[in-house]
């Protein structure tokens, strides 16, 4: 169905490049964005997503791949987008709107100065992000709740993933990244990530090709990315020495040992039990014998 090139599309792929190159990209994007919505069980038939836009590369590519689904029948979802405007100066109030009404994308946009609030409880030189994106979170479920949404469904790619265990294991002392889908602590909304699969580049690759207004994502003048970059250079010279390293370690984080790490809450280290000695005289039959010398 994917590879009928005649089929109609959302406008959102309107205009899109007709080379071989765009089309694999597409379909590649597309068939990683379904495995993952399947493998976590995002989808409830008949719910309603709220689809967080913030303008970014990531946000684009997520809205571009769910209309497109549910545009060819695979997404039984209803999809609500809508963007969060919290007052950062210089924040272009409208392009995403202007944007959104030109693709016929059903769509709510807010406007909460929570970077007013943020500014008045961080102390100067603290970094802002975490009180920003308790405060964005929070909004975001009242907006899903008000909206009668199921789930809150964010733009975070691969990489954000990986890149979050390493802050973890580095900073957090902790072994944990962005689930691909969660519950909330109320229990009353799931918080999903459709690209979870998809690479950072591959984002930024589509939606620089479909042209879509960008908004830049450094507004707020926060420090906070100094260590997330730091990550993400370490991870870019890990790529640029070994291509491939950055799936190698994503595969990692669905192929978990519990067993071989060092967490007595996850794995019950005290219950081992050793196995019985074997029987001397039964011996020869449990141990493989060895090759005659010639």
């Amino acid at each position: 169905m994917l590879d009928d090139e005649d089929s109609p599309i959302h406008p959102l792929f309107a205009g899109a490049p007709s080379s071989t190159e765009f089309r694999k990209l597409r379909k590649r994007i597309v068939r990683e964005t379904r495995e993952a919505i399947e493998k976590y069980g995002m989808i409830e038939r008949g719910a309603r997503w709220l689809v967080c836009l913030s303008g970014g590369k990531d946000s684009y590519t997520l809205l571009a791949v769910l209309h497109e689904l549910k545009w060819r029948g695979l997404l039984p979802v209803d999809l609500l987008a809508c963007n969060l405007d919290q007052g950062q100066p210089g924040f272009p109030a409208t392009v995403l709107p202007e944007f959104l009404e030109r693709m016929g994308v059903p769509h709510r946009i807010e406007y909460r100065d929570t970077y007013s609030i943020v500014k008045e409880k961080v102390p100067e030189g603290r970094t802002y992000c975490a009180l920003c994106s308790r405060l964005r979170r929070g909004n975001l479920y009242r907006i899903a709740r008000e909206e009668g949404c199921s789930a809150v469904i964010l733009g975070h790619h691969r990489d954000d993933i990986l890149e979050t265990f390493f802050m973890n294991l580095f900073h957090g002392g902790r072994l944990a990244a962005m689930p691909p889908k969660l519950l909330n602590e109320e229990g009353d909304l799931f918080v999903c990530r459709p690209l979870a699969f998809v690479a950072e580049q591959d984002c930024e690759r589509f939606a620089r090709a479909m042209n879509y207004p960008i908004i830049p994502c450094d507004l707020c003048g926060s420090q906070e990315g100094l260590q997330r970059m730091q990550v993400k250079q370490l991870l870019d010279g890990w790529e640029s020495r070994n291509p491939g390293r950055r799936q190698v370690m994503f595969r990692a984080l669905m192929n978990v040992r519990p067993s071989h790490l060092c967490d007595s809450d996850l794995f019950d280290f005290a219950a081992l039990m050793r196995q019985a000695a074997p029987d001397r005289e039964n011996f020869s039959e449990i141990v493989p014998k060895l090759r005659d010398r010639d």
